[in-house]
């Protein structure tokens, strides 16, 4: 039993709330995944930039990392955000790799930020101020480790692809499989959690010529258990429920935001929820809004 949240903003005016209206939602879904939590807020990018978001053990000073490789770092508890010229990305990955093999580089996009750690999630989001980002929109997730220990590794979102991530609820029963069959490909998984393999699995898809869409699609032939996907990406987010949709979801819209939540409860205070648009997302059927449409 996990939580999974998430909010695309179509009210520009609602951006700089992003962050606090994600971090209520987290805190409320607490008791749905108490060990670990973590969430991806997509915010300005600069073109031609790469953001990358660097993990490290407490206490890395990451001030100094930065000046050791040229290029300032902000700092975020336990994980900083790098951004280099996407030029610079290669030889930006080697210096780090080479000056602090200990540095995890756990998210890459040009808007995607990424922070995941082991503790009650409303303790997550306060570690990383949360509440103060500002964004178009995020996705979160609260843990209830079963396939896998309680570790900063084994928490959600995964992010196997340049600005795309994934957060998952359920299990999915043949996820060594596809973990060999992503392998063969060039794709390396990680960590134990099957929601890894999952994030991989799109990425391979998307690699290969498909839209978020299509990859999602073919994960229901795929990719078998039961699940529910929320997908970030540079410009939307999609959801995605199994054929059988054991797992609970709801979803609400009104003229300035689309949200998600695990339950009704982590929506509840939203603005303007009680004239939006509620529904229970259909099994088998992909949804996606985009900023780019």
């Amino acid at each position: 039993m996990c939580g999974i949240v998430g909010l695309f903003l179509k009210d520009p005016k609602l951006e700089p709330e992003l962050g606090a209206m994600l971090a209520e939602m987290l805190d409320i879904m607490c008791d749905r995944g108490p060990d670990s939590a973590g969430f991806a807020v997509y915010s300005a990018g600069a073109p031609g930039f790469v953001k990358l978001t660097l993990r490290g053990p407490a206490g890395t000073d990451f001030t100094a990392l930065g000046a050791a490789i040229a290029h300032p770092i902000l700092p975020r508890d336990t994980h900083a955000v790098l951004s280099v010229p996407v030029a610079e990305e290669a030889t930006v990955r080697a210096a780090l790799g080479r000056l602090a093999p200990e540095i995890r580089v756990v998210g890459a996009g040009q808007r995607m930020e990424l922070y995941k750690e082991v503790g009650l999630p409303a303790d997550v989001a306060r570690r990383f101020k949360l509440e103060t980002m500002a964004g178009t929109h995020a996705i979160g997730h609260t843990r209830m480790a079963t396939e896998s220990a309680v570790t900063t590794e084994g928490a959600h979102p995964f992010s196997t692809g340049t600005d795309q991530c994934l957060v998952h609820n359920g299990s999915l029963s043949n996820h060594a499989g596809v973990r060999r069959r992503l392998a063969r490909e060039g794709f390396r998984v990680d960590t134990e959690n099957d929601s890894e393999v999952a994030a991989a699995y799109l990425s391979y898809r998307m690699r290969g010529g498909d839209t978020l869409g299509e990859a999602l699609t073919h994960s229901l032939d795929d990719l078998d258990g039961f699940y529910t996907f929320v997908v970030g990406t540079e410009s939307g987010f999609g959801v995605l429920r199994d054929p059988i949709a054991c797992k609970p979801a709801v979803m609400a819209e009104t003229d300035g935001y689309v949200a998600f939540g695990s339950e009704y409860r982590a929506l509840a205070g939203l603005p303007g929820i009680a004239t939006a648009k509620l529904w229970e997302p259909e099994p088998a059927k992909v949804y996606f809004w985009d900023r780019a449409a």
